[in-house]
């Protein structure tokens, strides 16, 4: 068998487990276990705390400082809704493409390192390859944390981590990070053609929302001019809203979730500090005139940005296995800033575009996957000295 039909069996059998966040992941966790344990490498569960999820932190080589993670996220983004042509739950080939959901985001990734991980334990490592597979990266990065925490208190340390999100290999040193925040706003209920009986919660979450959007033009107009960044300047959108029960009657709730992507060097505090304010204020004034009305403000997730600082073994390392030298930033965030924010230098690199991600058809190029195996190649020759 050929590396690269190992890894395509792989990805094949990978893009099969429907990892949808918000399903469970301990199949395809107990899958990698069943291709890794009887490599001889030492594997350890971390689960979430409800038991039904858990990420994967494996070993091969000696426990030894000095390692390189290999780190990618089991978990995709739902289907519901889109308009497939192929089962999304199966790998499709038509012409150069293969089509799955997961195939650029990101299995194709992890399927190249438990296809060469025969290869990886028959070496003489002087040093450790680390697996890191997490869940929930696709809903605010919740997993890896603990992961991290696991790692970084078991003693021999990793000098890197290579986070292999879909770049077409091109090596991005750093990246925003993102803020999720949930706003739950409660009014009280009463008929329309009464409105001063009651109060409507989607009112007031419109006059918040409009908060939101002026702090979003205020970033936009005061964006700096020697960013990296594409956007240059802090980004802050509304995905979600949710709430009412009919026209004809003052919504009692309404939720609206919103992100906020900043680059290293930015605030969040400070940037969403007047809508913490005004949010503060309609709780007041809401509770003044019914007490079980107001606003409450969570936040869902913090997720930092990759600073950049190319200056590391792991980025060196890449760098010398793609060829590529240019200096790349990216907007959306990763695992990244989690693993540089506990001490473990980060890189982002690996097959397929972030342009398919969470798309309907979701596919990647052969050629993608014939590249990887041809840079997993030199990482062995590299690891073996």
């Amino acid at each position: 068998m050929t590396r690269l039909t190992a890894v395509l069996e792989t990805l094949e059998t990978l893009i099969g487990f429907d990892t949808t966040s918000r399903n469970s992941n301990l199949d395809v966790i107990e899958w990698i276990e069943a291709q890794l344990t009887p490599l001889g490498a030492n594997c350890v569960r971390i689960p979430n705390s409800q038991g039904d999820k858990a990420n994967l932190w494996a070993r091969i080589g000696p426990d030894v400082d000095g390692g390189l993670i290999l780190s990618g996220h089991t978990d995709v983004v739902p289907i519901d809704g889109q308009d497939w042509e192929t089962d999304p739950f199966h790998l499709t080939a038509k012409g150069d493409r293969l089509f799955g959901r997961g195939t650029s985001d990101m299995k194709s990734f992890i399927a190249l390192c438990v296809a060469f991980a025969p290869a990886f334990a028959r070496l003489e490592l002087p040093r450790p390859v680390h697996f890191a597979f997490s869940y929930d990266e696709e809903v605010g990065c919740q997993g890896a944390p603990s992961m991290i925490a696991e790692i970084r208190g078991s003693g021999a340390q990793p000098s890197a981590v290579w986070v292999g999100e879909p770049t077409r290999w091109d090596v991005v040193s750093g990246h925003k990070g993102i803020l999720l925040t949930q706003v739950d706003v409660t009014g009280h209920e009463a008929h329309s053609s009464l409105p001063e009986l009651g109060l409507s919660a989607i009112n007031e979450a419109v006059d918040l929302m409009a908060v939101v959007k002026e702090i979003a033009e205020d970033l936009r107009l005061n964006a700096p001019t020697d960013s990296p960044f594409e956007p240059a300047y802090p980004t802050l959108t509304i995905g979600e809203v949710q709430g009412g029960t009919a026209t004809n009657i003052l919504a009692r709730s309404c939720t609206f979730l919103f992100d906020l992507r900043c680059p290293p060097g930015f605030d969040p505090d400070m940037i969403l500090a007047p809508f913490e304010s005004a949010a503060a204020r309609a709780d007041k004034r809401l509770k003044d005139r019914f007490p079980e009305a107001g606003v409450r403000v969570t936040r869902l997730s913090n997720v930092p940005p990759l600073d950049i600082a190319s200056d590391h073994s792991g980025e060196h390392l890449v760098r010398a296995l793609t060829g590529d030298n240019a200096l790349r930033a990216v907007s959306y965030a990763t695992e990244a800033g989690q693993f540089s924010l506990a001490g473990i230098p980060a890189v982002v690199c690996g097959p397929g575009s972030i342009q398919q991600a969470h798309k309907p058809n979701e596919y990647i190029e052969r050629a993608q996957l014939e590249q990887g195996v041809e840079i997993f190649t030199h990482l062995l020759k590299r690891l073996a000295t």
